[in-house]
């Protein structure tokens, strides 16, 4: 992709595209994993480390797009082995851990929110390539819910 598309995003205090690939680096190194581990190690006993959002805006090495894919690609891979590993969905599922700012939550429910994290973050990529055509599609703009929300 172009650095057109890539550096694109919905206006101010928005993401574009390269700024989503570090902000998913970032969850996979110290979000979801560490979290599962510290609830299977720790319970509710110790309250998970706050995660930065923002860390991959603040201190991200620029690179290229391709290298940061790979990056996490890479990561991604050994933390699906690493949750297969981990967790026995007939054992596992229901177990606690507290989160700083939730309180309670359960391992399903980290699981489950590392997925829609990943499908909100699709989203946007989506909607940040969409907006590049908002004055290009002319009158079809109305029909485009994409660009209407």
């Amino acid at each position: 992709m172009s650095d057109g598309w890539l550096q694109s995003n919905e206006g101010e205090d928005t993401w574009n595209v390269t700024e989503v690939i570090g902000h998913l680096i970032e969850a996979e190194k110290y979000n979801w994993i560490p979290r599962l581990e510290l609830i299977l190690q720790e319970g509710e006993s110790k309250p998970f480390p706050p995660f930065d959002r923002f860390s991959h805006v603040n201190g991200w090495e620029e690179g290229a797009i391709e290298e940061k894919l790979l990056v996490f690609k890479t990561i991604r891979s050994e933390n699906i082995a690493k949750l297969k590993e981990l967790i026995d969905p007939e054992r596992h599922l229901e177990l606690t851990g507290t989160h700083p700012a939730f309180g309670i939550v359960k391992i399903r429910e980290l699981i489950a929110t590392w997925v829609v994290h990943d499908l909100t973050h699709i989203s946007q990529v989506v909607r940040v390539m969409a907006e590049r055509y908002r004055e290009e599609v002319g009158p079809w703009q109305e029909y485009l819910g994409i660009l209407n929300r």
